[in-house]
C-alpha cells in the first residue's frame, strides 16, 4: 500500500524566492550571460532551498580540499571533481523534476508522481554513492599514509 506524499513546505520565504528570482524565467535567454544568470539563479535556488545540495556542496568542497592538501596527482583531483559534480548535476536535476511532478499534480497524491520522484531521488543516491567510493579509494591510502607518519 502506497503512502501518501506529503505536500512540499509553503513558507512565505520560499514563495519570495521562487518568484524573484523566476519572474522571468519564460522568457528565452537574450544573449549568453542572460543564459549563465538563469543557470546561476538555478544553482542559488536549489542551495536556498535543497538541504541535501548544501549537504553535497560541503562534502564536494571537502573532498576536493582533502585532495589539494594531500597532493594528489592531477588525474585523481579530476576524478573526484566529475564525480562530486555528477552528484550536484544530479541534484539540481531532481530538484527541476520534483518541481515540475509539484506543480503537475498540485497537492494530490498521484503513483507516478511518486515514481517520478523517487526515480530522481535514487539516480542521486546511485551517483552520491559512486562518488563515496571514488574518495575512499582515492583519498584514503594518502589519508592513512599521512596518519601513520605522524606516529
Amino acid at each position: 500500500m502506497s503512502q501518501p506524499v506529503s505536500p512540499p513546505p509553503t513558507s512565505n520565504h520560499l514563495e519570495t524566492v521562487v518568484s524573484k528570482k523566476r519572474e522571468f524565467s519564460w522568457q528565452v535567454a537574450a544573449n549568453l550571460f542572460v543564459s549563465f544568470k538563469y543557470a546561476w539563479c538555478g544553482i542559488s535556488y536549489a542551495f536556498q532551498t535543497q538541504r541535501n545540495f548544501r549537504i553535497h556542496v560541503v562534502i564536494c568542497v571537502v573532498a576536493l580540499g582533502l585532495s589539494i592538501f594531500l597532493r594528489l596527482k592531477a588525474v585523481e583531483i579530476a576524478v573526484i571533481s566529475i564525480t562530486s559534480g555528477l552528484v550536484l548535476a544530479l541534484e539540481l536535476l531532481n530538484t527541476a523534476i520534483e518541481s515540475v511532478v509539484d506543480l503537475t499534480v498540485k497537492q494530490a497524491y498521484h503513483e507516478l508522481a511518486k515514481i517520478a520522484k523517487d526515480c530522481a531521488a535514487g539516480a542521486v543516491l546511485i551517483s552520491a554513492c559512486v562518488a563515496v567510493l571514488v574518495a575512499i579509494a582515492l583519498l584514503f591510502p594518502p589519508l592513512l599514509t599521512l596518519i601513520l607518519s605522524a606516529f
